[in-house]
C-alpha cells in the first residue's frame, strides 16, 4: 500500500526522470481517488450522519455527566467529561465498516473498481478518508467536552487532568477504531455482521475480562476503550484492573494491531473476487 508513493527503480530504457513522472502520475491518481471517496461520503447519509453523531455525541455526554452529577468522586473532569468516548469509537468502527460494506451490499463495488482496477489504490483512498472524517471530528468533539467539563464542574475543587495533548491522543485511538472498522467491513463484507463484530471489539473485551483473574490486565489492557479510558485519565484505569501500561503506551499498541489488521484486509481486499 505504502508503495505508491515510492519512485520506483528505473528497468531497461528508463530514466529516474521517468520513473519520477510515473511516481508523480501514481500520487495524483491516489489523490484523484481520495477525492471520489471523500464526495462518497459526504453525499452519503448513511456515513455523513454517524460522523456527525460521534461529534455531538461526545459533548452531549459530558454535559448530561456534569449535570446529573454522575462523574467519581475521584475522576478527572476530563475523564469525566469523556465519559461518551467508547460511543464515539462505536460510531467511527461502524462508519469504518460501512465505507465498505455499503458498497458491496448496493453492488457499487464493482463501478468503483472498473473506474479504478488498482485495489489497494482504492484501499488507501478509503483508510485516508476515513482517518480524515473521524479524527479531526473526534478531536473537535473531545476539546469541547473538555470545555464542558471545565465550565460545569471547574468549581468544584475537582482534579482537572492533563488535556494536551491527550485529548489528541483520544482522537487518535478513535480514528484507530475507524480504521479498524474499515478493515473488519473489508473482510466481512456484510454491514450487520461487520457492525456487531466492531462492537464487540470494543465492548466485550471489558465485559468479560474480569472472568479471566489475574489475566484480565493483559486481556482489558489493550482494548480501545480502555486505552481511551487510560488517555483520559479516568478513575476506572486502575493499573490492576487493566494493566500499567500507560495511556501513549497503549496506544501504540493499538496502532500496531491496528496496521496488521489494515494490512491483512488490504491483502485480502486486492486478491479476493467481488
Amino acid at each position: 500500500m505504502t508503495g505508491i508513493d515510492a519512485i520506483p527503480s528505473p528497468g531497461p530504457g528508463r530514466s529516474y526522470q521517468q520513473a519520477g513522472r510515473e511516481s508523480q502520475r501514481r500520487r495524483a491518481l491516489l489523490g484523484d481517488v481520495i477525492r471520489s471517496e471523500w464526495v462518497k461520503l459526504a453525499s452519503t447519509p448513511s456515513l455523513l450522519w454517524p460522523v456527525i453523531v460521534m461529534g455531538l455525541a461526545v459533548p452531549v455526554l459530558a454535559v448530561v455527566v456534569a449535570a446529573t452529577g454522575s462523574i467519581q468522586p475521584d475522576d478527572t473532569i476530563l475523564g469525566g467529561s469523556l465519559t461518551g468516548a467508547a460511543i464515539g469509537q462505536v460510531i467511527a468502527g461502524a462508519v469504518g465498516a460501512l465505507t465498505v460494506t455499503g458498497e458491496h451490499a448496493s453492488g457499487t463495488i464493482r463501478t468503483t473498481l472498473v473506474a479504478m482496477p488498482r485495489r489497494t489504490v482504492v484501499f488507501t483512498a478509503k483508510a485516508v478518508v476515513v482517518a480524515a472524517a473521524t479524527v479531526p471530528t473526534a478531536l473537535a468533539a473531545g476539546t469541547a467536552a473538555f470545555l464542558i467539563g471545565v465550565a460545569m464542574l471547574g468549581g468544584a475543587g475537582r482534579v482537572t487532568g492533563h488535556p494536551w495533548p491527550a485529548v489528541l491522543g483520544f482522537a487518535l485511538a478513535i480514528g484507530f477504531a475507524g480504521l479498524l472498522g474499515l478493515a473488519i467491513g473489508s473482510v466481512l463484507r456484510h454491514s450487520a455482521g461487520a457492525v456487531a463484530a466492531v462492537v464487540g471489539l470494543v465492548v466485550v473485551p471489558s465485559l468479560f475480562g474480569p472472568l479471566f483473574g489475574g489475566l484480565q490486565p493483559w486481556i482489558v489492557g489493550a482494548s480501545p476503550s480502555v486505552t481511551l479510558q487510560k488517555l483520559a485519565q479516568s478513575s476506572d484505569a486502575a493499573p490492576e484492573l487493566v494493566g500499567s501500561l500507560g495511556g501513549w503506551a497503549s496506544l501504540a499498541v493499538m496502532a500496531i494491531y491496528t496496521a496488521v489488521a489494515l494490512a491483512a484486509a488490504g491483502r485480502i481486499f486486492d486478491r479476493r473476487d467481488v
